[in-house]
């Protein structure tokens, strides 16, 4: 299992379209992965749960991934944040 928190730096936090790529990326893996925010815990591969969120700029989220390809899927996601998810 890996932990990882990040901090949303692009202007509109996690709207449709960073939703939408998060989950699709992680999709692509077979480990699991959790997003929570507070008190929240969700589910990272369903869009749905990703927005109800409801997660702005500057938020942080720890991110659990934890399964047999957890490395790779924890790269490819931290990368994401890390590029603004292209908005930027």
């Amino acid at each position: 299992m890996i932990k990882k928190v990040v901090t949303l730096t692009n202007k509109l936090g996690i709207h449709v379209r960073p939703a939408s790529l998060i989950s699709k990326t992680a999709s692509k893996y077979r480990s699991s992965f959790i997003i929570r925010k507070d008190d929240m815990e969700i589910n990272g591969k369903s869009v749905m749960g990703i927005m109800m969120l409801g997660a702005g700029q500057g938020t942080e989220l720890e991110l659990v991934f934890d399964g047999v390809d957890e490395d790779e899927l924890m790269e490819e996601i931290v990368e994401l944040f890390k590029d603004k998810f292209g908005e930027e």
